[in-house]
């Protein structure tokens, strides 16, 4: 997590910092981005990145837990205009990652070059592992009547089956360099194949 002196800096600093990070995130994954990069474009001295972030892993973290809140948000929105529809949201959803030219390089080096902590935070999107109170809020927007599920232990289930599909068309997205078009057709068969089977 971010200190307290990062929290206490203007918004135009703040603003200028999360945009740097953003940047070289997007141009190298986690262990090959430099810290001298984020700092030339934050115009910041290298003993102030420090004063904000403990290291490098830490500023990103802080910046992917963001963009996950951020993606989740999104995800319900969408959820809500679909009146509570899995199956109308989805391809929606996986259409507006692969196509989010602002955040598309950022989420390629995330998958391709996943842990087990990436894969915590992102799975936070569809599932909210370890947080109950946060899973059940989501899933008030579900509607379940279209879905093979009678409790919520099957519900949350049933969303870690959907992040797997989700998360394994992102992989082949980015390793193959799909089309946004080829990338969506693909998810789509697959999540058809799915609703044939439970509706």
């Amino acid at each position: 997590m971010p200190k307290a002196t990062f929290h206490n800096l203007s918004e135009e600093k703040k603003t200028l910092l999360i945009t740097a990070l953003r940047k070289e995130f997007s141009r190298a994954p986690l262990y090959e981005a430099s810290i001298s990069n984020i700092i030339k474009d934050a115009n910041i001295p290298r003993g102030s990145f420090y004063q904000y972030f403990v290291d490098k892993e830490d500023a990103y973290f802080y910046l992917l837990g963001n963009l996950s809140i951020q993606t989740h948000e999104k995800f319900l929105s969408m959820l809500e205009k679909n009146k509570g529809s899995l199956f109308d949201t989805l391809p929606e959803f996986f259409q507006c990652i692969v196509q989010d030219d602002e955040n598309f390089y950022f989420f390629k080096n995330t998958i391709l070059n996943m842990n087990h902590k990436i894969e915590k935070s992102l799975s936070e999107v569809f599932t909210h592992d370890g947080d109950k109170k946060q899973f059940l809020f989501m899933s008030q927007f579900i509607k379940t009547d279209e879905l093979p599920i009678q409790t919520d232990e099957e519900l949350y289930h049933f969303m870690k089956i959907i992040a797997a599909i989700t998360f394994h068309n992102f992989i082949e997205t980015f390793s193959k360099n799909l089309s946004p078009e080829n990338a969506l057709h693909n998810y789509i068969t697959q999540i058809n194949i799915l609703k044939r089977n439970v509706v």
